[in-house]
C-alpha cells in the first residue's frame, strides 16, 4: 500500500443539531450543567476546586445520586467537569507555600474559596450546536483522563511521610493507560467504519473481540495460551475503564458478567479466563453478551473522530468527498471497503452531470506514478454508475494510452456502436495496469492466481511479448505473475521476462 494513501474508511455522522440534543442528555453533562444551576449564587471549595464538604453533601441530595453507592464519586466528576468546561468559575486564595507539608495537606480539604456560575453556563442556552458538542468533549476529556488514573483509594497507599507520592512506586503508567484507552476507542471506532451502518448505528463488539484485536498479531490464526492469558488481562482492563466510561455518552456497555470471574476463580483459572475468541460464533447472543459488549454511540462516533482529528490523523466523514477534486475521490475510494466505496462513488455523481462526472474521473485517472493503475482501475469502477449520457466522454479518450482501454470496456459493455478494436499494444497495456492495480489492492492471492492463470491461458506467448510493454509497472506485474502461476514452467517464463523488462530499461524500476 503506498504511504500516502488513507487508513481510515469514512463513518456517518448525525447532523451536529442532533448530536448537540444527544450531549445534552447524557448523564455527565447534564449533571455538570446542573451542579452549574445550582451553585448561583456561590459555593464553597477547596484549595484543589472540590465542593467542600458540606456542599459537596448538597451537591449529591440536588442529583438525586444520595441513595446510590456511587453518589459521591459521581457527583465529583460531574463537579470536575463543570469546572473543566468553564460552567463555573473558581476564585480560590493562593495557598502559603512556606507552610509546613502537613499543614498545607490539612489545608487543602478546608474551605478556600468560593465557584460561581461561568460563562460557558451564561452562553449554553443560546450556543450554537458546535459549542454544546465542544463542552461534551470537554466532559469526555475530563472521563477519560480519570479512567486514566489511578483511584484515590491506590494514591493513598502509596503517600509518603510528607505526603508526596512517588511516580516509580506506583504500579501504573496513567500516560500508558491513556494511550491503552486511546487505541480501544479507535479500534471500536475502525470496527464500525468497516460496517455499512457507520455512525449512524454500530453494532456491538464482543469485549473478547476488542482485546483480542489489541494484543493478537493479525498473522496469528490460532493464539497460543499465553496470548489467550493476555487477551483476559485485557479485557478486564477494559471492563474497568469502559465500567467508568457509560455516563459519558461515549459508549453503550454491557459489563463483563461478574459471576464469570466467580467461575473462573473456582476452577482454579488464572483470572477470568472466557471462551477463545472464535469460540465466541458457536454460542447464542444471550451468553456472548454475558463476555462484554461495547459499541461507540453516534455521540461517541462523532466523539473518538473529533480526538483522531486533533491528532492529526486523516479520519474522513461520509460525503465529504463529494463536492472534492476526482483525483482526491479516486485515491480514496482506492483503499476503502466495495460498500462503502460504491456509496461514497454515489455521492459524488450525484452533485455532477454525467459528462462532466466522466471527463473529470479520466482526466484524474491519468498518470504513470505509484497510484495511477488504482485511480484508473476506480476510475473505470465509477463510470460503471453512468448511464449512456457520458458516452461521449469515453469516446474522446480511445484513442489515448492510457485511458483507451477502459473506455473500450465500458462502451462495449453497453453494447455501443462502432466501438474501434483495440490494437494488441493497448490490450497488453490495459493488461499490465489492471494487474498492477490488482496487485498494489492487495487482493485475496487466490483470485490474483485464478487471473493470472486466465491470462496467460487466454494468450498463446503471453511472457514473449509482455515484456515489451512500456508500462512502469510491467516488470514488477511479471515478477508476481511469476510467484502466483501455480505451473512452474511458465511461472519461470514470467520471472525470465521481467528479467528481460528490467534490463531493457523500458519499463519497471
Amino acid at each position: 500500500m503506498a504511504a500516502d494513501r488513507l487508513d481510515l474508511p469514512p463513518v456517518r455522522l448525525l447532523p451536529e443539531d442532533e448530536l448537540a440534543r444527544l450531549a445534552l442528555a447524557v448523564p455527565l453533562l447534564d449533571r455538570a450543567v446542573r451542579l452549574a444551576r445550582w451553585s448561583a449564587p456561590h459555593v464553597l471549595v477547596d484549595a484543589m476546586g472540590e465542593l467542600a464538604a458540606e456542599d459537596h453533601a448538597r451537591a449529591v441530595r440536588e442529583l438525586g445520586l444520595e441513595d446510590t453507592p456511587d453518589g459521591p464519586a459521581e457527583t465529583a466528576q460531574a463537579w470536575g467537569v463543570a469546572v473543566d468546561a468553564g460552567l463555573v468559575e473558581l476564585d480560590i486564595e493562593e495557598p502559603d507555600d512556606d507552610a509546613p507539608a502537613a499543614e498545607r495537606a490539612a489545608a487543602l480539604d478546608e474551605p478556600a474559596g468560593r465557584a460561581v456560575p461561568g460563562e460557558a453556563l451564561r452562553g449554553l442556552d443560546g450556543g450554537t450546536p458546535r459549542e454544546v458538542l465542544e463542552l461534551w468533549l470537554t466532559a469526555v476529556e475530563t472521563a477519560l483522563s480519570e479512567a486514566a488514573t489511578p483511584d484515590l483509594e491506590s494514591l493513598m497507599d502509596e503517600l509518603g511521610p510528607e505526603g508526596e507520592i512517588d511516580p516509580e512506586t506506583l504500579d501504573w503508567d496513567p500516560e500508558e493507560e491513556a494511550e491503552f484507552l486511546d487505541g480501544a476507542l479507535a479500534n471500536l471506532y475502525l470496527f464500525g467504519a468497516m460496517e455499512d451502518g457507520g455512525g449512524e448505528g454500530q453494532d456491538a463488539v464482543p469485549l473478547p473481540v476488542l482485546a483480542a484485536s489489541l494484543v493478537v498479531p493479525e498473522d496469528v490464526e490460532e493464539p497460543s495460551d499465553d496470548l489467550l492469558e493476555d487477551v483476559t488481562e485485557v479485557m478486564m482492563r477494559l471492563d474497568d475503564h469502559f465500567r467508568l466510561l457509560t455516563t459519558t455518552g461515549l459508549i453503550d456497555y454491557t459489563p463483563l458478567d461478574e459471576a464469570l470471574i466467580e467461575e473462573a476463580e473456582s476452577e482454579e483459572e488464572s483470572g477470568a479466563a472466557p471462551v477463545g475468541v472464535g469460540d465466541l460464533q458457536e454460542i447464542g447472543p444471550e451468553e456472548v453478551s454475558r463476555y462484554g459488549l461495547v459499541r461507540l454511540t453516534p455521540l461517541g462516533v462523532f466523539g473518538v473522530r473529533a480526538r483522531m482529528l486533533e491528532a492529526g490523523v486523516h479520519a474522513p466523514a461520509a460525503g465529504e468527498l463529494a463536492e472534492g477534486p476526482a483525483s482526491a475521490l479516486l485515491e480514496a475510494l482506492f483503499e476503502y471497503p466495495d460498500h462503502i466505496a460504491r456509496r461514497e462513488a454515489d455521492h459524488w455523481l450525484a452533485r455532477r452531470k454525467p459528462y462532466e462526472a466522466a471527463r473529470e474521473l479520466l482526466d484524474a485517472a491519468r498518470g504513470e506514478d505509484r497510484n495511477a493503475p488504482g485511480r484508473r482501475l476506480v476510475a473505470q469502477q465509477t463510470l460503471s454508475l453512468l448511464g449512456n449520457e457520458a458516452e461521449p466522454a469515453l469516446r474522446e479518450v480511445l484513442s489515448d494510452r492510457e485511458l483507451g482501454g477502459l473506455a473500450r470496456v465500458w462502451l462495449t459493455e453497453r453494447d455501443a456502436a462502432d466501438v474501434p478494436a483495440p490494437d494488441e499494444d493497448m490490450i497488453f497495456w490495459l493488461t499490465i495496469d489492471t494487474i498492477a492495480a490488482q496487485l498494489d489492492a492487495d487482493d485475496d492471492p487466490e483470485l490474483l492466481r485464478e487471473l493470472v492463470t486466465d491470462l496467460v491461458a487466454r494468450h498463446d506467448g503471453f511472457f514473449s511479448a509482455a515484456w515489451r510493454v512500456d508500462h512502469p509497472a510491467t516488470a514488477d506485474v511479471l515478477e508476481a505473475m511469476g510467484r502466483l502461476h501455480p505451473d512452474k514452467r511458465l511461472a519461470k517464463d514470467a520471472r525470465k521476462a521481467a528479467f528481460k523488462a528490467r534490463s531493457s530499461g523500458t519499463a519497471g524500476s
